[in-house]
């Protein structure tokens, strides 16, 4: 029984006790019977209240010294005094071990009133606003009891109870409905909470510390909390059971490490035991070794009942939660589950308990599959994988494919277990196994990428038996040898991966792990240059190649570091401390390749590939580390550089050669007094033999040139073309040259195609130039006149140009307008207005229309009008299909931007929008892309040119849409697309929705005067296309828009019930369907009825295909999903309360709903 929460004596215990547990008030105990408790009046309550705890615990504070350390502490400090276990943990101020002692002398004292206390602290950490009814279970027998533990609403009061029994007694809780609301502490956000969770289960945990030793084993604490952790643990409620299993796997936890205190004490005793019995019999004492006996018996007894609990709980709470539907809850079952196996392995690391393991990484949610791969980490660390081998058999396939999870940090860790696995178990995985990890290395995650390539250092280059130097060798070769060693394996993976173009992101992924191997230049260098001791081990070509890569890389990681493109979501804030590394880093890379960059240039002068790699590092010096000694390898480097432009023509090499002096040139570079003199006299000296040879090809206006001659013209062009990405050419009068050649080619068409490509992007390139630098002084009015008129001309002749017969001089004229246009674009944009007047230009609307049209013409046209008539092979026609592809995607791109830069008329994009639906698996994204912007920049006109443009052109043409089904169905189709574009939010696109609708009833009706009951508007199809658009409407929109619709199209017309009406039925049920709570099918089928003959009708769109589509606007009312009816009466009534005129419905505010419906609650489980 329990006793009385005052001092009387503990001989009253026959009748109930009732605990009130809200939130914020103290445990109470209140002597009643159970059955009274739902009809308790105010005054009773307050009778209750006088005999609280509150009042309690002041008296037993000097006599028991329930909770008194804690509290004196908390006074001290100028706390606010908390009462209650729950409050005391909840602040967290007070030393733990005080607030358990302060408990633990109360249950000596009065156990239990203490245990009540307890089972009171657990139902308030569930945030349960309610009360406890305790009374005693007095029947032997038990035959009603089993009965009468439910969980059920009493529908008299509206409180949900659960009648459970936690022997001896049996336990009532009862919570009003709202606490499945979902808010208890355990979830709730915040620090404070945060904390909260961390003191309740330090509190369970010093609470089976400190009571091991004493009232743990008195067969009544551990029963009663074990039972009531079990029960609630079982309950329909989240916030009982979330809390409960958290305190019960936290209850195993500890008596974990009472069982295993116990082991050591055992095993000590039996060591004492041993040494006493190996005495002389002279020596030694009997009672002393019945002591030792006895005390081992006891402890042994003990650790038996420790594991009986253990076992309980495992059974008891374990088995029902690890598969329970919450999954924070699987969490803390995973969790805990290794945490027993790492700490008492002798009970749990077997295959009956790694079974659950096993399944739970099969888990729905990447929390739970992180718990069990984390332990599982710690278990094989442990050494531990010997008892393991047949959960690592059974389960190695899925903790191999868990490196492919879709939650990055569950892969990551995965990779870290396969490693630990690997390190303590060399047979589990296989080399194919090690061959299929290795690959994510190239992965676009880098974290992932990062473990991979530790992973493969690890295994691969960090091998101490990878080399074995000579006897006798010195340092140097002994650190060359392993050098060799470690880049051989590594091009050995790369070869077998073959991956050949991604040997940056394989240096990405390692720079964490081998980043010594990766910055040892010098030890790189050496494999390249020629050692005379080694001429044995001397690389072959193709590891030449590797080798220059790998140090390449390098030298961009060590420059620019992480992340690369494609890895990394944003850019990364660089600390001081790793941005003082990068520097430091690059000061070492120029040093170093500064004396032996020119060395290698001068080896590999005739290799094309091997040399322009070796030409991009200059680009990663550090400029301001020159000093005398670098002069003359700065010289030597730039003479170098002037050999490789002279020797070579590839495009790539000339481009990186150009980036290395743009670097080298730099206004900020110590060596630009000696980089640009030779960078000037490359492109005079080119300048001056274009100028000579385009005067003997050109006479009389004509191009004479032999093949020769073409050659050498073609070669200084690209070279010409090429170095002006890193310097002004305007000094060197380029573009006159340019302009002599194109001069020729419109007039006579005699210029061969590569030189009239490579003209046009001479020419361009200057006008870029010159638009660049045009406002950064004082600009003259005759100045800007006269760029304009160069910038008017270069136009004329691109446009010239985009009729050429020559399709890749078309697509280079049209290519070289759009980035003229932009840049003057973005000239005005950021031109200001003290440099004086601004350069102006506008393209003449044929240009605009040549655009267009080249878009309209190279752009939407099938692959097979463009496939050569020759067979070739799939694997080529499939490249060539892609490298089309590419092109055309490049020249919609380009023509796109003229529309979103505002250099085109919004309504030019009209013919790309078309396209939309027929080319989406090509252009969608671009399509789309553009649609958003241009909405950003004017919702309404971008609304007018989705479809009326073109709605317009079918009037002029005198076309209907119902005489031309097909491009009716387009038309229709590309309506739905477009109004998917528009989103879920509704009041951001509400003002261009109610555009479209308006202009489209005007559209239709505007003019149109009723001769007949039969005769419609020519364009009355429209409106079934029109109403794709009215699912994103809002419901006072809606009604807005149907008045407008009445007052534009009169009620007579409205009411017509004609064939020839039919679309005007169907978008009059897109509008009213749901502003009047109708459904559109059932309207629909009630105007139809009066023409049965109608739905016969090919043309008329029926019903059922209606609903196939899935537009929910056309469901009837059975069929009405749930959470539709549970928001309708509160959308209705906001609707009622905000009506829209036709003037509001521009503005950008409306009425939204907010209401959600609420499914957390769900019922469990196993």
């Amino acid at each position: 029984m329990i006793a009385e929460p005052t001092l009387l004596s503990r001989s009253v215990q026959k009748e109930n006790s009732v605990v009130d547990v809200s939130s914020c008030a103290s445990v109470h105990h209140v002597s009643s019977e159970r059955n009274e408790n739902r009809q308790k009046t105010v005054r009773g309550k307050r009778k209750a209240r006088e005999c609280s705890e509150n009042a309690k615990r002041k008296h037993s504070k000097s006599s028991n010294g329930s909770l008194g350390r804690a509290e004196n502490e908390q006074l001290k400090n100028g706390d606010v005094e908390a009462v209650t276990l729950f409050e005391v943990v909840s602040m967290g101020r007070s030393a733990m071990q005080a607030v358990v002692d302060d408990w633990i002398d109360a249950y000596t004292g009065d156990r239990d009133t203490a245990l009540l206390d307890l089972i009171s602290f657990f139902i308030q950490c569930s945030g349960c606003k309610g009360m406890v009814t305790a009374e005693m279970f007095q029947s032997k027998k038990g035959t009603d009891v089993l009965s009468k533990m439910v969980e059920d609403l009493d529908e008299d009061t509206g409180l949900q109870y659960k009648k459970f029994l936690a022997f001896p007694w049996i336990l009532t809780v009862t919570w009003p409905l709202d606490m499945d609301s979902g808010e208890y502490p355990l979830i709730m956000s915040g620090l404070y909470w945060k904390r909260f969770r961390s003191h309740f289960c330090e509190f369970v945990s010093v609470l089976v510390a400190q009571c091991q030793n004493c009232v743990i084993f008195d067969g009544y604490l551990l029963n009663t909390l074990i039972s009531l952790l079990t029960e609630l643990s079982d309950s329909r409620v989240r916030a009982f059971r979330h809390t409960c299993t958290l305190a019960a796997v936290k209850l195993l936890s500890a008596l974990v490490n009472v069982a295993l205190n116990l082991s050591v004490s055992v095993d000590n005793s039996q060591r004492l035991y041993e040494v006493e019995l190996a005495k002389m019999a002279s020596k030694r004492a009997s009672p002393r070794l019945d002591r030792i006996q006895k005390k081992i018996s006891e402890l042994q007894d003990r650790k038996f009942e420790i594991e009986n609990m253990m076992d309980a709980i495992f059974k008891g709470v374990f088995l029902k939660r690890y598969r329970d539907v919450i999954p924070e809850i699987r969490s803390i079952c995973m969790e805990e589950l290794t945490v027993w196996m790492k700490l008492y392995s002798s009970v749990f690391l077997n295959d009956s308990y790694l079974k659950y393991v096993g399944w739970m990484m099969h888990d729905k949610q990447p929390d739970v599959r992180l718990k069990c791969v984390l332990g599982l980490q710690a278990l094989y660390q442990d050494q531990s994988s010997s008892k393991m081998d047949l959960f690592t058999i059974r389960f190695k396939e899925r903790m191999i494919s868990m490196t492919l999870d879709k939650d990055h940090e569950v892969a990551i860790q995965a990779m870290r277990l396969l490693m630990v696995i690997s390190q303590s178990c060399e047979d589990v995985l296989s080399p194919d196994d090690h061959k299929n990890i290795f690959q994510f290395v190239y992965c676009s995650h880098r974290p992932l990428a990062t473990t991979a390539g530790e992973f493969l250092y690890n295994r691969l280059l960090s091998n101490p038996e990878l080399s074995r130097p000579k006897d006798g060798a010195s340092d140097q070769e002994r650190h060359r040898e392993l050098v060799l060693a470690r880049v051989r394996a590594l091009i050995h993976f790369h070869t077998e991966s073959e991956l050949h173009q991604h040997v940056l992101y394989l240096v990405d992924s390692l720079w964490d792990s081998a980043g010594a191997l990766l910055k040892d230049w010098t030890g790189l260098t050496s494999l390249l240059l020629p050692h005379t001791s080694c001429q044995e081990q001397a690389l072959s070509s193709a590891e030449e190649a590797f080798v220059i890569e790998l140090m390449l890389a390098s030298v961009r990681q060590a420059a620019e570091g992480p992340p690369l493109s494609g890895r990394g979501a944003g850019k990364k804030v660089i600390s001081t401390k790793e941005k003082k590394s990068q520097t430091d880093d690059c000061i070492k890379l120029t040093e170093h390749f500064i004396k032996v960059l020119p060395e290698l240039l001068s080896k590999y002068s005739e290799d094309a590939e091997k040399l322009t790699s070796l030409l991009k590092i200059p680009q990663y010096f550090q400029m301001d580390t020159c000093n005398q000694e670098n002069t003359q390898c700065v010289q030597a480097l730039l003479a170098e550089l002037e050999s490789a432009v002279e020797k070579h023509r590839d495009a790539g090499l000339l481009e990186t050669t150009a980036r290395s002096y743009q670097s080298l040139c730099a206004l900020d570079s110590p060596w630009h007094s000696l980089a640009r003199p030779s960078f000037d006299r490359l492109f005079q000296h080119w300048t001056d033999t274009l100028g000579t040879q385009l005067a003997e090809s050109l006479s009389d206006g004509c191009f004479t040139a032999n093949e020769d001659n073409i050659l050498e013209i073609l070669s200084t062009l690209k070279k010409l073309n090429m170095f002006n990405i890193a310097q002004d050419p305007s000094k060197w009068s380029l573009y006159e040259l340019g302009t002599r050649l194109l001069d020729v080619e419109i007039k006579h068409g005699c210029l061969p195609m590569p030189v009239t490509t490579e003209a046009l992007r001479c020419m361009c390139s200057c006008i870029l130039w010159k638009l660049n630098t045009f406002g950064e002084g004082v600009t003259s009015r005759e100045s800007a006149l006269q760029q304009r008129s160069q910038l008017r001309a270069f136009c004329e002749k691109c446009h010239r140009c985009l009729s050429h017969a020559e399709r890749l001089v078309r697509e280079q004229a049209f290519m070289c307008l759009s980035d003229v246009l932009i840049a003057h674009n973005y000239q005005l944009q950021m031109w200001d207005s003290s440099a004086g007047t601004p350069l102006l230009y506008t393209p003449d609307p044929k240009l605009q229309k040549a655009l267009l049209c080249f878009v309209v013409e190279h752009v939407f046209t099938s692959p097979e009008q463009d496939s050569h008539s020759s067979k070739v092979s799939e694997s080529e026609s499939g490249d060539g299909r892609l490298e089309d592809l590419h092109r055309r995607r490049n020249l919609l791109a380009a023509y796109c931007k003229l529309v979103v830069h505002s250099v085109l008329e919004m309504s030019m994009a009209a013919e790309v929008f078309k396209q939309y639906v027929k080319y989406y698996n090509d252009f969608g994204d671009i399509i789309k892309e553009t649609l958003n912007r241009t909405r950003q920049m004017d919702k309404i006109e971008s609304a007018r040119t989705l479809l009326y443009l073109r709605l317009k052109q079918e009037q002029d043409r005198g076309n209907t849409c119902s005489s031309r089904v097909q491009t009716y169905s387009s038309i229709k189709e590309l309506a739905r697309r477009f109004s998917l574009t528009f989103g879920w939010d509704q009041i951001k696109s509400r003002e261009s929705l109610a555009m479209i609708h308006r202009d489209g009833i005007e559209f239709v009706f505007k003019g149109f005067v009723q001769q007949s009951e039969k005769h419609s508007p020519p364009h009355v199809s429209y409106l079934t296309i029109l109403s794709e658009f009215s699912s994103k409407l809002l419901k006072p929109d809606k009604k807005t828009i149907y008045s407008y619709l009445q007052k534009f199209a009169g009620e007579q017309v409205i009411n017509n019930r004609e064939e020839s009406w039919m679309p005007l039925i169907y978008y009059r049920a897109s509008l009213m369907g749901t502003a009047e709570g109708e459904d559109a099918v059932s309207f629909i089928s009630s105007d139809t009825n009066k023409q049965p003959s109608i739905t016969n009708r090919s043309r008329s769109p029926s019903v059922k295909q209606v609903n196939s589509e899935g537009d929910q606007r056309f469901l009837s009312p059975s069929l009405e999903p749930k959470g539709n009816k549970l928001l309708k009466s509160s959308e209705d009534s906001k609707v009622q309360q905000a009506p829209l005129s036709r003037e509001s419905l521009m503005s950008d505010k409306g009425p939204t709903s907010t209401d959600e419906v609420d499914v957390d609650t769900v019922d469990i489980d196993v």
